[in-house]
């Protein structure tokens, strides 16, 4: 009986995790379609609207706060790291935060740009620990700054890694969650230009080489990448790592207006990256009354 009822919150957890999903934001967005919100009402909350929940925001505040307690996702800590670190800690005024940047053979979950660069691994109680050594390795080759984060009751594990590796970790404390860091992470000085010009866009790389030699090489798209891999091999390390990061910090991005966003959707802002103007729209949005629609009625 124990058993079959902590099934039954696992199961309610991990749908009410599914509804985090920029996919499912964008069409709300693009087409008022509330149909990923209702579904949930409908199934697991119906007697809740109109008492403490009358507005989607409204539930998707309730049901952030049952992931907090319940079921600590990537989401979770992703929104709590932007809330806890990147607003209040690291700063946004001149900073450039990137949602899943890829490295290698690897996606880092966060990534910051400003004086320096950043690459930030998420382990939650719910993940494997299996890949993270070929993930560090990855990050290793590009950002300055390499961090994990954890959960509390796994920093010892995690404090095993690689000691150029800061450890930062979740707290949990009644009414919300905090994150510290435990260990600072070690700058590394040796960065891979392989692993950069593939790790980043045609305009980004070319710009290095223009900014670095003063101008482009004569070449043609078949031979453009080859060519500026060649040359970017010869930057010396420091020098490449700053206009590298100068590239990054071109990027459109709406770190700057983070703050400005309610704090628990503030990662599916990030993932989205949209402006101040599509924000306001989305508020809008949620802050309407519950409708539930009859066809979502007969469905659940």
């Amino acid at each position: 009986m124990i058993k079959s009822k902590i099934n039954v919150t696992l199961d309610k957890m991990r749908s009410y995790s599914s509804v985090f999903s920029s996919t499912y934001f964008s069409r709300l967005l693009q087409y008022d379609d509330y149909t990923f919100i209702d579904i949930k009402i409908v199934r697991y909350d119906l007697s809740k609207i109109g008492k403490s929940i009358k507005t989607y925001y409204d539930y998707i505040r309730y049901i952030y706060n049952q992931l907090r307690k319940h079921y600590r996702n990537e989401y979770i800590y992703k929104n709590t790291f932007i809330n806890e670190l990147l607003i209040d800690t690291y700063g946004i005024k001149d900073t450039v935060a990137i949602n899943e940047f890829r490295v290698g053979n690897s996606i880092a979950d966060i990534v910051l740009f400003n004086g320096t660069s950043k690459a930030f691994e998420i382990k939650t109680e719910l993940d494997s620990d299996k890949r993270l050594s070929g993930q560090l390795a990855d990050y290793n080759k590009v950002f300055k700054e390499c961090y994990i984060i954890t959960h509390e009751t796994l920093i010892d594990k995690y404090l095993k890694a690689d000691e150029s590796i800061g450890i930062i970790e979740l707290v949990e404390n009644p009414i919300s969650l905090k994150m510290r860091e435990v260990r600072p992470a070690k700058e590394n000085h040796e960065i891979d230009s392989e692993t950069i010009i593939r790790s980043i866009r045609t305009i980004e790389y070319k710009n290095i080489i223009k900014q670095y030699y003063g101008d482009l090489p004569e070449m043609n798209s078949f031979n453009m990448f080859n060519i500026c891999r060649e040359l970017m091999k010869k930057i010396p390390v420091e020098q490449l790592n700053t206009l590298f990061i100068e590239q990054l910090k071109k990027r459109k991005s709406n770190t700057t207006i983070m703050n400005s966003f309610y704090k628990e959707i503030r990662q599916i802002g990030l993932a989205m990256n949209i402006d101040y103007k599509t924000y306001q729209q989305l508020l809008g949005k949620l802050n309407k009354p519950i409708r539930i629609k009859h066809h979502v009625l007969s469905v659940s």
